[in-house]
């Protein structure tokens, strides 16, 4: 719990962040550290609140709230305030098998719903994890711990993004022969491609880890996809069981008049193709540099293309969202705990403010066609602001504002409107089952789906969602294969 009275001594504080100017001229994490006496006094700010929220994890009006994968985020706090570092890792590390990771990437809906919350600043629980690992890694504490013996079992993940690895990682723990494949020419999925560097370094952080669930026993497989270098019979008929770990990589498009103009692109297209270029010393097959670009879609992917848009050295950005802005404060229908949907500006909002002067985002906006020049090259973006109303079914649909319409010259268009579910001939050929949204149908905690020995865990089974949500599923699939394996499992 920290300290008794930490709350009322100690405000929230976080450490500051590199400069916006600064940082768009290089790829480096854009995180500075806290000191361990500051550390200390933000750990004493977790209260004895009797009932923490904050590792609950569960969903409230359809959002997480608090920890899916139920992190003993008191326990740690008050370690932390005692300056017991070891101790905190070893209690992080009981959930978590990639603390480094949401760290970094999670949206932390534990702060959220931390009960301190309720009338004041919640406690900088996502930048005291970070701090346990980083220091872990940097003191030598994360050393490999190969299981002591082995089953005999094979298992086969499919996918090494989030939900995959860490499947990968209870099951070699368990005994179990582990083998990842994965189509991309680096382990990581989405950790790798789907987020850029300086919000996720690569080299320092991604295959760090990677490279010690190797030395662990764990196998990964690169530049393989089921269904063209290993058919779908081969894999379940070689392997004992397999767990479908694909994500929903299927993006939404936007199928508006002039849309097959070159120049517009859907963001993990842009994401992935620049962050292969920066690890293989080239340069970036799609560019924003000296373009005005226009982004369409207003969440955390959105995001880093606005970031990565900035560092190419784009002309200008815009960021088009077609909800409305969200209030500085909680609504009185957005109560604690559930997630607290406010205004806020993320890194790369940051970045454009401080060079272009203001927020790249515009709200209750949409597209409605794209000009293209003569060279067939998109050329500029026709919005308009819509307004939310009720249809005949009572269902909200955007409404066009007349009146408000206007053109954006732009040279780079990218679509970042989220994901309608995981791309679909992998489970054709294994005959997996689907459910209405066309994910696999595999019901939650026990994710086995209609084909035996077959399992599906993360957004190939949920839909899109956090990283955490898909360590959440990868722990669960592992616990659930291991059980069918051996009768019994000692997973969590």
């Amino acid at each position: 719990m920290g300290k008794p009275t930490g709350f009322l001594e100690f405000a929230r504080e976080l450490p500051l962040d590199r400069s916006a100017i600064a940082r768009i001229n290089d790829w480096n994490e854009f995180h500075e550290h806290m000191d361990e006496p500051k550390l200390k006094q933000q750990g004493a700010r977790c209260m004895d609140c009797g009932i923490p929220f904050c590792h609950t994890g569960t969903l409230i009006s359809g959002m997480a709230s608090g920890c899916p994968i139920n992190n003993l985020i008191p326990e740690w706090n008050d370690l932390i305030y005692r300056g017991l570092w070891k101790e905190a890792l070893d209690r992080l590390h009981k959930t978590n098998n990639f603390p480094e990771f949401t760290g970094r990437v999670c949206p932390a809906p534990c702060e959220g719903s931390c009960v301190l919350g309720m009338n004041n600043p919640p406690v900088t629980i996502k930048n005291i994890e970070v701090s346990i690992i980083d220091k872990g890694w940097d003191e030598g504490w994360v050393t490999p711990e190969p299981p002591k013996s082995r089953t005999g079992k094979k298992v086969a993940v499919v996918g090494s993004g989030p939900a995959g690895l860490s499947a990968a990682a209870q099951l070699n723990k368990a005994g179990h022969w582990v083998t990842v494949f994965e189509r991309a020419d680096r382990p990581g999925g989405l950790l790798m491609y789907g987020i850029p560097n300086m919000k996720l370094d690569k080299n320092q952080v991604v295959l760090r880890r990677i490279g010690l669930l190797e030395r662990e026993g764990v196998t990964f497989r690169c530049n393989t996809e089921i269904g063209k270098d290993i058919t779908a019979q081969e894999l379940t008929t070689d392997f004992d069981a397999v767990v479908l770990c694909t994500g929903a990589t299927k993006p939404r498009d936007l199928p508006i008049e002039g849309r097959n103009s070159k120049g517009i692109h859907f963001a993990m297209e842009f994401l992935h193709s620049n962050t292969k270029a920066l690890l293989d010393g080239t340069e970036p097959p799609i560019t924003a540099k000296g373009k005005n670009v226009v982004i369409i879609g207003g969440g955390d992917t959105g995001t880093d293309c606005v970031g990565t848009s900035m560092r190419h050295g784009c002309t200008t950005v815009t960021q088009v969202e077609i909800l409305p802005k969200p209030p500085l404060e909680r609504a009185k229908d957005n109560p604690w705990p559930e997630w607290p949907k406010t205004y806020k500006m993320d890194y790369g909002q940051e970045e454009a403010a401080a060079k272009f002067g203001a927020d790249p985002r515009v709200y209750v906006t949409t597209a409605k066609k794209f000009d293209t020049d003569a060279n067939g090259n998109v050329s500029a973006v026709h919005l308009v602001e819509i307004k939310w109303e009720k249809n005949d079914k009572g269902q909200f649909i955007p409404v066009d504002v007349p009146g408000t319409e206007r053109v954006l010259p732009c040279e780079l268009v990218l679509l970042a409107m989220g994901f309608l579910g995981p791309e679909q001939p992998l489970l054709e050929a294994l005959n997996i089952e689907r459910d209405p949204r066309s994910n696999a149908k595999a019901e939650h905690e026990k994710y086995t789906t209609n084909i035996p020995k077959v399992f599906a865990a993360g957004d190939c089974r949920r839909g899109q969602s956090l990283v955490v949500w898909a360590f959440n599923e990868g722990r669960g699939a592992a616990r659930e294969c291991d059980k069918f394996l051996m009768g019994a499992t000692d997973l969590p």
